[in-house]
């Protein structure tokens, strides 16, 4: 069990929890760590999370949320070698990690059944699929629209009966590092009152551990047109500023989702062809706008239907295919500062139904589901009443038979991330393991649902090489308080200095700066992006990160203030590092390619009639066997900079020759983990 004690510095004790491994994170990923861990005999564990009940894992999905894994079900042919080639197809992603996601899916995903996530199969035990994006077959499954959620709520009371404790209203603010090995973290208390502080009690916490395992999701907080749910915000910062390495920062995924509440709108919503509607700011002026760019009837029919299956935004699909939409949607919120919403009372054109004006594939499968008929709502309802009954729970509720729901193009989901081994600990520190959305184990492309199945890969890959390679003490105490206390007082002298401001009249600034760096991103390292406009976000990015400690204004009597501090801290950290490795890709020459559009005065449009801002040159996919791997680095000036280094992928492995004798006699050695 974790052992607290606690360290003075600066004449205030500052609480110290210790174990073998920390686990950072209460999702798919962070617990199926933790059960892991247990299950292969390393019971020294302790769980810490900001909140328990937030991330991305409980509280995101979609229409139908997809898990990827091998075809267990059906007379087609599938094999490991050919799931990794699958992954490896994407782009920018190495060889042994499609190699070990593919190989371990099967494990990861009937570990998730015995639990009791109840993915449907057929009456002889088959497990049925689906073919999803980017998916040559039908790997994809899926346990409805929360499926991550039943995910989590299972490992939970899986670790929950192993009795691993958690802890939670801690926010990791540093990853502390010694000789290049992670040591352990400082958290900040986020509980702590301003009261309780004056009369002694830390605001800071340390975690003494002599593995991390770092779950804590996709930088969320980087972004303000955002589907990733309320209360995610990553950590990436922390890692960076430790000298954790990021690879394939560039790559995101964008799609159309509503915005309150935060939803992805594909499959059903799009399939039923609603009708899209701009207004002003106010809510006037109401329009279609799709026929502006689509004026064949059957044409954005079509598309609109495509939409559901094409959810992302590719732009191997803009010219003429159906992230076209995603394209005129950006044009109205982003460029024309409208708002845009889904009209499920009528159809759009407000004509009737007009079945032979569809194409074969959506004709024929709204005709399957017995919805070729009224309005997009009665179609939904017919179709997939769940996907219309789910609007009506949420916060704020609302009726898809009455109601707008209004929609942007927002940022889902990075493919990139911390740069991990095969093992998914990180290439830099020892001892340091992102896995789920933290890690950057993904490429340029990936199969929809492969995110679900990195989450339990990583995790138990984690859970392996800590069990067999990392057992035994953290850093003695004595060490660890020489390397934690420069840290806590750099925290508490940030904190005071800012308090300080409040106390000579200044307002709190910290929501208003925290705001303004969410909608620079999003305005310049979006959907689209330009030149220009990642080289100016990065410039006042890098203003306000030096500028942090001189310009913040902290109300020490609000523990939401002081929060957001540090979460601005790791924001604009994450931001400086991910929008230099945006620019540096244009400088190596890289095109559009994934889910962005860069802008290029010489390129192509999408659609005629669209401005030239949306120009750009289709990527040719010379950097797709390249992966681009940065590094924060601080210079004597105290002025951050980005190291930055491409190097070709590593290949998939050719197992194809091992013998089973000798891979048997290493096994019984050291179980496969090496």
């Amino acid at each position: 069990m974790p052992v607290q004690s606690s360290i003075r510095i600066d004449g205030v004790d500052v609480p110290v929890l210790s174990a073998n491994t920390v686990v950072v994170g209460t999702g798919a990923a962070g617990y199926c760590a933790a059960d892991r861990l247990v299950q292969y005999g390393q019971e020294d564990v302790l769980i810490i999370s900001d909140r328990i009940v937030t991330g991305s894992s409980r509280n995101a999905g979609s229409d139908k949320q997809t898990y990827y894994k091998l075809t267990l079900g059906g007379g087609a042919g599938d094999s490991v070698a050919e799931m990794a080639q699958t992954l490896f197809d994407g782009g920018a992603m190495d060889g042994d990690h499609a190699l070990v996601e593919a190989a371990l899916s099967s494990q990861a995903f009937l570990h998730l059944v015995d639990l009791g996530v109840a993915f449907p199969r057929n009456r002889y035990g088959e497990f049925v699929g689906y073919k999803t994006d980017h998916d040559p077959r039908q790997r994809a499954t899926s346990v409805g629209p929360y499926t991550s959620r039943t995910m989590v709520e299972r490992l939970e009371a899986k670790v929950g009966r192993d009795g691993t404790r958690v802890v939670e209203n801690l926010r990791v603010i540093d990853v502390l590092v010694s000789d290049g090995q992670a040591v352990g973290l400082l958290c900040l208390r986020r509980r702590v009152t301003q009261a309780e502080a004056s009369a002694g009690a830390s605001r800071f916490l340390l975690v003494r551990a002599r593995s991390i395992v770092y779950a804590t999701g996709g930088p969320a907080g980087m972004y303000a047109r955002s589907v990733f749910p309320h209360g995610q915000w990553g950590a990436a910062g922390a890692a960076f500023r430790s000298g954790a390495a990021g690879r394939n920062l560039t790559e995101w995924q964008y799609g159309l989702a509503s915005i309150a509440p935060r939803w992805n709108v594909s499959g059903s919503y799009m399939q039923v062809l609603p009708t899209f509607i701009s207004t002003d700011l106010d809510g006037g002026d109401a329009r279609e706008f799709l026929p502006e760019a689509i004026p064949d009837y059957g044409r954005l029919l079509s598309l609109t239907f495509l939409k559901g299956y094409q959810w992302p935004f590719d732009i191997r699909k803009a010219r003429g295919g159906s992230s076209l939409i995603d394209l005129l949607v950006y044009r109205e919120t982003a460029e024309r500062g409208r708002r845009v919403f889904l009209d499920f009372t009528r159809n759009p054109g407000g004509l009737r139904l007009d079945p032979d004006a569809l194409d074969p594939e959506a004709r024929e499968y709204l005709g399957s589901a017995g919805a070729l008929f009224g309005t997009p709502v009665q179609r939904l309802i017919a179709m997939n009443r769940p996907a219309y009954e789910l609007y009506r729970e949420k916060n704020p509720a609302i009726d898809l038979a009455r109601d707008r729901l209004e929609i942007d193009v927002c940022v889902q989901h990075n493919n990139g991330g911390l740069a991990v081994d095969c093992w998914w600990q990180s290439t830099v520190l020892d001892g340091f393991f992102p896995v789920g959305e933290a890690a950057g184990a993904h490429g340029v492309y990936r199969p929809g649902g492969a995110a679900l199945n990195s989450t339990q890969v990583g995790a138990t890959r984690a859970a392996q090489w800590i069990a067999a390679r990392r057992r035994g003490e953290p850093l003695d105490m004595t060490a660890f308080a020489a390397i934690s206390a420069p840290a806590v007082e750099h925290a508490r002298g940030l904190l005071a200095d800012a308090g300080a401001r409040v106390a000579a009249g200044a307002p709190d600034n910290t929501g208003e700066l925290l705001t303004r760096a969410q909608v620079l991103m999003s305005e310049h390292a979006g959907l689209v992006r330009s030149a220009q406009g990642v080289s100016g976000a990065l410039g006042q990015v890098r203003e306000m990160l030096v500028g942090l400690s001189d310009r913040t204004v902290v109300d020490t009597a609000s523990r939401r203030s002081v929060e957001r501090l540090f979460l601005l801290r790791d924001i604009l950290t994450s931001q400086f590092v991910y929008l230099s490795a945006m620019a540096d890709y244009l400088r190596r020459g890289g095109h559009s390619r994934g889910s962005v559009l860069y802008t290029d005065a010489a390129g192509l449009l999408p659609e005629e009639g669209l401005p030239d801002s949306m120009r750009f040159m289709p990527d040719d996919g010379a950097l797709d066997a390249q992966v681009q791997e940065v590094a924060l680095r601080c210079g004597a000036d105290g002025v951050p900079a980005v190291e930055t280094n491409w190097r070709p992928r590593r290949p998939l492995p050719d197992t194809g020759g091992d013998f089973f004798e000798n891979v048997w006699r290493d096994f019984r050695e050291d179980g496969g983990v090496r």
